[in-house]
């Protein structure tokens, strides 16, 4: 079957194309998916570079979501079957025509939802409901600062702001971007390239600050995001994406009774699979009812996957970069 293959850990541009064995199905709970679309998150070229929180040994198939059609099943799994239209989490292996995953991080998908939609669906919603609702614990009436609006997380913590009753203040880089968040709800865009964010935040709020920060970002954001959140304000730590992990002063959390909250969706499909679960079972009721709408910028062929990967880490993407899968 094809595959993307990483031999070292370097540049995403060094990814080759190549043919592998099938996989077989390592134990009972496993589920084997003839893969149709693959989601590619920040987080990729983070793994591929050996720079994640967990390192594959080499080789490996990079690729930590995905879509496709159930092929077999292990003998404890019972809520599958061959033939089933799925969404999956993986450790790493969905860029690749076939992958094997734990039935545990396994959901069906509706009629209803096609397989790019739904392989651009579940990292990127599943972070930013789970960090809103159930780490942020952001309510309605409150106002949230979402940076890096535009991309794949910041996009649906607008939309999801939005959704539960938030005002939200979204930043990107450029008016398209800003206006993008627009689009998916936010009251008010601020273009980071030209204007101080912290100034305007202030102006927006009447100099309250705001409830709760989503930041996908790091450094120099998260050092002016701690300035600008107001009494009892939560800042939500999701991602690094500036390159630097910054420090939080313990005075000022105590001056204003901050808090700093961590929070890595992943650890949850390991640790807490049921929160996933009902994370997705709300997520996917909504987007039923038509009250989400998956972004999807960039569709690329599997095997024009470093042409996927180049679009990320050069900021040309906005929403989702999916990979389909024939």
């Amino acid at each position: 079957m094809r595959a993307v293959l990483c031999r070292e850990y370097s540049d995403p541009f060094r990814l080759e194309i190549g043919d592998i064995p099938a996989p077989a199905l390592p134990g009972p709970r496993a589920v084997r998916v003839a893969m149709r679309a693959a989601g590619l998150n920040f987080a990729d070229t983070l793994m591929v570079a050996g720079k994640y929180q967990e390192k594959p040994p080499l080789p490996f198939v990079p690729g930590l979501e995905g879509a496709g059609v159930v092929l077999e099943v292990g003998a404890e799994i019972a809520n599958l079957k061959p033939g089933d239209r799925v969404m999956a989490g993986f450790d790493a292996g969905a860029f690749a025509e076939e992958a094997v995953v734990d039935g545990a991080n396994v959901t069906k998908i509706p009629d209803a939802m096609d397989f790019e939609t739904a392989a651009a669906f579940q990292v990127v919603y599943g972070t930013s409901h789970i960090g809103l609702k159930r780490r942020a614990n952001l309510r309605a009436g409150e106002t949230l600062l979402v940076h890096g609006a535009a991309g794949g997380v910041g996009l649906t913590a607008v939309e999801l702001g939005k959704k539960m009753g938030a005002t939200v203040i979204a930043t990107a880089s450029g008016e398209e971007k800003c206006a993008l968040a627009r689009a998916y709800g936010a009251d008010h865009a601020i273009d980071y390239a030209r204007e101080d964010f912290r100034e305007k935040v202030r102006g927006l709020t009447g100099g309250k600050g705001v409830d709760v920060v989503y930041d996908p970002v790091g450094g120099d954001v998260f050092d002016a995001s701690l300035r600008v959140l107001g009494w009892e304000g939560r800042l939500l730590v999701v991602g690094f994406a500036s390159g630097r992990i910054p420090q939080a002063p313990a005075n000022i959390l105590l001056v204003k009774n901050l808090s700093v909250v961590g929070f890595f969706w992943g650890a949850y499909r390991k640790r807490n699979p049921a929160v996933i679960r009902e994370s997705f079972a709300e997520l996917l009721d909504w987007h039923a009812q038509g009250a989400l709408k998956p972004h999807i910028s960039l569709r690329v062929p599997l095997a024009e996957a470093p042409r996927a990967f180049a679009a990320l880490i050069e900021r040309r993407s906005t929403g989702k970069v999916v990979l389909t899968i024939s």
